[in-house]
């Protein structure tokens, strides 16, 4: 399957939920990122190990052995690369600002991001297990066990 990557309809999905690789250190940074920003937890969390998931990165065509992309719904709309960063990003408070990124063209941004992307664990490193919502931060988290639709 051919993915171009840019946003996709998507029913049945939770508003601001964002996928992301629970054992790439990176990305858990990144959602570490998040949720010190998202004090309110608008966002929700999942990665893609978890079954939920699983389920959710097939419905987008994301590899669960070695996904080449996060993505977040917001709206009824799936993002993925560096658009889902840019989207989360400027709704984050005091983020607002990060909307500058969209003129620079998708094909280049996502380019970028796919250099990034796959080198991620030789450069960041790889968790043995995914983060893991601690009772304070579970708030933050999407349940594992979802429906995915």
């Amino acid at each position: 399957m051919v993915n171009s990557w840019r946003p996709l309809p998507i029913d049945g999905v939770p508003d601001r939920v964002i996928l992301f690789d629970g054992v790439c250190v990176l990305c858990s940074r990144g959602a570490r990122f998040v949720i010190t920003r998202d004090p309110a937890a608008t966002f929700r969390l999942i990665a893609v190990q978890e079954p939920y998931g699983r389920r959710l990165a097939a419905r987008l065509g994301i590899a669960v052995e070695n996904p080449e992309t996060n993505a977040v719904v917001l709206g009824g709309w799936a993002y993925f690369k560096s658009d889902a960063a840019i989207e989360v990003l400027s709704l984050l408070p005091g983020w607002g600002w990060s909307r500058i990124f969209r003129i620079v063209p998708r094909g280049l941004r996502h380019a970028v991001y796919d250099v990034i992307a796959r080198n991620r664990y030789r450069w960041f490193g790889r968790a043995d297990q995914c983060l893991l919502p601690t009772p304070e931060l579970a708030r933050h988290f999407l349940a594992s066990d979802a429906d995915a639709g």
